[in-house]
């Protein structure tokens, strides 16, 4: 390459990289924004809540318990000009432009969307109906963009937002058990991977957060075969990772605009090894699944 085309090719590079830094501006402060959260009632969405109020953020939280998202609300220690409580069942997503019409009327404006509510799943395929399979695609994803396309016209028109969504390792990688959320969550990145680019001109950005065990509730209201929950903590969740830390970890992937955030124990390492050497990562898997091991 002459020194001629060397001076061009770094200029080019330069100039996009500004160009792409000054578009892709993150997010600096959560004081007085709005921030929606949904799945708020438990978990990760209920650290979510402790730690936006933390930052002085309006809040919006929304699951189906209404005494749940109270309590919460009361955590935080917001005043009730600060906090919205919007209970709504979110498989029912035919209700997205209604609620995001009320937080519109009574906060004007949302700045962060984190798409937090789902479930997960524990059952062979071969032995789950489709009905199963569709419940956990209609909560996992299909409600998730469902909220979103709701919300993305108001940022567009105000020209700024960010949107979060929890997916998991189980949306890069798959396990025995798991194929339904596996399958969600994959989804989950197809769609949030495609629309980044097609929004960021108008100053949205996005956020696929791939947590690893976290300590909450997620397999003991996992969905089984039968429709039932598994009702059971699983080990590797009661060993789980703290939600108020992989909260702070989101929040702080929002600061830092991060494309994506991968978090968790030695689970992760999944991802990787998946990317080096998935046949290494496949029969470690079947060997864990004769073991039984995906089973609690």
């Amino acid at each position: 390459m002459k020194r001629s085309q060397k001076r061009m090719f770094i200029q080019v590079f330069l100039e996009m990289n500004y160009y792409f830094r000054q578009r892709d501006k993150p997010m600096k402060t959560l004081k007085d924004k709005t921030v929606w959260i949904t799945g708020a009632s438990s978990g990760i969405g209920e650290a979510l809540a402790l730690v936006c109020a933390r930052e002085g953020a309006n809040l919006v939280l929304t699951a189906r318990r209404e005494e749940e998202l109270k309590r919460v609300a009361a955590q935080t220690g917001l005043p009730n000009e600060a906090i919205m409580i919007l209970p709504a069942d979110l498989y029912r997503y035919d209700q997205v432009q209604s609620l995001t019409d009320q937080v519109m009327a009574r906060f004007g404006r949302i700045d962060v969307l984190f798409n937090n509510a789902g479930i997960s799943s524990r059952a062979l395929a071969i032995e789950s109906p489709i009905e199963i399979d569709r419940k956990v695609m209609d909560i996992d994803y299909f409600s998730v963009i469902a909220l979103t396309k709701a919300v993305l016209p108001r940022m567009i028109k105000q020209n700024s937002g960010h949107i979060v969504v929890t997916s998991s390792v189980m949306g890069k990688i798959g396990t025995p058990l798991r194929s339904a959320y596996a399958a969600a969550k994959h989804a989950l990145h197809g769609f949030f991977d495609s629309i980044r680019q097609e929004v960021a001109d108008y100053g949205i950005n996005i956020t696929l957060v791939c947590p690893g065990y976290i300590h909450t509730q997620v397999s003991v209201n996992a969905i089984t075969p039968t429709g039932e929950k598994f009702n059971k903590m699983s080990r590797n969740q009661q060993k789980g990772i703290d939600p108020l830390v992989m909260a702070s970890k989101m929040v702080k992937a929002v600061y830092k605009n991060k494309r994506e955030l991968v978090y968790g124990g030695k689970e992760v390492l999944g991802i990787y090894l998946d990317r080096f050497s998935p046949g290494l990562l496949n029969r470690y898997l079947h060997m864990q699944h004769k073991k039984n091991s995906f089973a609690d």
